[in-house]
């Protein structure tokens, strides 16, 4: 029988799936509708677990329980509650519950810990509506910046007048801001978002650090012709240029150990009798260091200029987003490996994430650590098919209270 913390976090993981601007899929962005309607849910659970709950000036909502006095730093659980396009039901909501339920665990149980503990869910990890990523962390560990209010979503809403809708102010973002002196750590459970855990038989791990990633909008142009009587000798065409980039990509990621993505391709003018005069696509590349990441991405611009120069076409490159690599607090991880172990696992696995979180924007402001989540189906995320067992989570929800405990009999981290 599933206890009652983890199969109420999952109860609530279906009830946020339900809030979605798709007929037939989970899609929930920054402040749209959906999200106030997640916010109000959230503030719900957070009060009903005896915190004291609010919505910041980025859209997070945040709720604090206080130490054995008012007014002490915070050790802040969390994660996010907006989705990709698609998505499945546990990536990042799954962690804003379980630290749901680690708060009430420890306000019933009547212990006075020597921080405030403070649960906060994130109104944007993703960046699927205005695509820069991490826009709630950033506001919170206060690296917002005021040019974001001008960014806009596919439809041509300005950040700022969207965030008007929804009731805030975008000159007022940046008072989300926590100062360090107010923190003492952010910890955040997360499912793994790949295979590995999987692979290994093991349900809980670890996180040493997350990944660095850059994104790229790449350009590549030539000279629109028609198909049939443009000969192969005479043509520019952009989009062949294009796919042998995209095919070095993969060869260069798979070569340097990093992770090179192409997610968006398309030709211009787009007609089917017509060469491509244009073609554009993205690139998202990762890797465990920074120093691997770049270099990689050097190599991978060297050969696009080369077959530029080959094919008579030109190359541009606009840089849309990055996050430097984040190791983990060494005390928070120290933390999180004694609350594994807790459950029973004697030699926690240690895994570096593949994949971006809160952590990466929070560690301006403060130390962080994570707590991976075995996700099934071969670790399969950003999907419809994301599963967790229920087991899984009750571990984890058990591993996530020993930690805290274990931050609170520990050294300051």
């Amino acid at each position: 029988m599933t206890p009652a913390g983890a199969g109420r976090a999952l109860e609530r993981c279906d009830e946020l799936a339900a809030i979605t601007s798709l007929p037939d899929g989970i899609e929930r962005v920054h402040l749209s509708d959906e999200h106030r309607r997640a916010n109000a849910l959230a503030l719900g659970w957070m009060r009903d677990a005896g915190l004291t709950a609010w919505q910041d000036a980025a859209g997070n909502v945040c709720g604090r329980l206080e130490g054995s006095e008012p007014g002490l730093p915070a050790l802040v659980l969390g994660s996010h509650l907006d989705t990709v396009t698609d998505a499945g039901r546990f990536d990042g909501m799954l962690g804003v519950l379980l630290a749901i339920e680690v708060a009430d665990r420890i306000r019933r149980s009547g212990r006075s810990l020597p921080f405030a503990l403070e649960v906060v869910g994130f109104g944007d990890e993703e960046g699927t509506r205005f695509g820069n990523a991490l826009l709630g962390s950033r506001a919170f560990a206060g690296s917002w910046q005021e040019a974001w209010g001008d960014l806009r979503d596919r439809r041509g809403t300005r950040l700022a007048d969207a965030a008007a809708a929804f009731g805030l102010d975008a000159s007022r973002i940046g008072e989300a801001a926590r100062r360090p002196d107010e923190l003492i750590g952010y910890l955040e459970t997360h499912i793994e978002q790949g295979p590995h855990l999987e692979d290994a038989g093991r349900p809980l791990a670890v996180v040493s650090s997350i990944a660095g990633a850059r994104r790229f909008a790449l350009t590549v142009t030539g000279q629109a012709g028609h198909a049939g009587a443009t000969p192969y000798d005479r043509r520019r065409d952009a989009l062949v240029g294009a796919a042998e980039v995209v095919v070095e990509i993969e060869r260069i990621s798979k070569e340097t150990g990093t992770i090179g993505t192409v997610g968006r391709i398309r030709a211009f003018p787009g007609g089917v009798n017509v060469v491509p005069g244009m073609a554009r696509f993205s690139l998202d590349l990762r890797a465990e260091f920074d120093e691997q990441r770049d270099a990689a991405w050097a190599r991978i611009e060297d050969f696009a200029r080369d077959v530029c120069a080959r094919r008579g076409l030109e190359w541009a490159v606009e840089e849309l987003y990055r996050a430097d690599a984040a190791a983990c607090d060494p005390g928070l991880m120290a933390a999180v490996t004694a609350g594994i172990r807790a459950t029973g696992d004697p030699e926690p696995l240690v895994l570096w994430s593949r994949a971006g979180h809160d952590g990466m924007a929070v560690a301006a402001v403060t130390g962080f650590a994570m707590l991976f989540l075995r996700c099934g189906n071969g670790g399969i995320s950003h999907h419809p098919d994301e599963t967790v067992t229920a087991e899984d989570v009750a571990l984890a929800l058990d591993a996530f209270e020993a930690t805290v405990l274990a931050v609170a009999d520990g050294p300051r981290p």
